[in-house]
């Protein structure tokens, strides 16, 4: 559907983006699909391949929510479950502010380790494609995939 580009913030996110980066670098998100989209909220990717079977990522990432960083239309965090500290390779882009994905006094949040700086039409347009079961998935899934080809490093503008 197109590019888009993400600025990470190792400053305030330093193990998130170093464990993000791990993955990218070993090729793990090329044709993964984004395959959760919730309109007006958040579109994720990282957790399935294009045939829509899971991938398998190793690695956890401790959570480092409450870093500054809020959960902002653009803003890019680590999905999880609801065990603070079981981020893997799963990622999202927030459509909308959704503070309420922060962290606060009683719970953890999601932790925001980049934003989108170029391309947010794209990921707008991600944000609203037509969703429902598919394959394995349960709701809120593209029906029609929207695959990554590829994340690669980019230099800094």
């Amino acid at each position: 559907m197109g590019n888009f580009t993400i600025e990470l913030n190792p400053e305030r996110a330093p193990l998130t983006v170093e464990h993000f980066l791990r993955y990218v670098d070993q090729g793990y998100y090329s044709n993964s699909i984004f395959h959760r989209v919730v309109q007006s909220f958040v579109i994720q990717a990282g957790g399935f391949d294009a045939n829509y079977n899971a991938k398998h990522a190793p690695d956890r990432v401790v959570n480092e929510s409450g870093n500054g960083l809020s959960n902002v239309r653009g803003a890019v965090g680590m999905a999880r479950t609801a065990s603070p500290h079981a981020a893997d390779a799963q990622f999202f882009v927030n459509l909308g502010d959704n503070q309420a994905l922060d962290p606060n006094q009683t719970r953890w949040g999601y932790a925001v380790f980049g934003r989108v700086i170029q391309g947010m039409d794209v990921v707008d347009k991600i944000g609203n494609v037509a969703t429902g079961s598919h394959g394995p998935l349960k709701d809120e899934t593209p029906l029609k995939p929207v695959i990554i080809l590829k994340i690669e490093r980019v230099p800094s503008p």
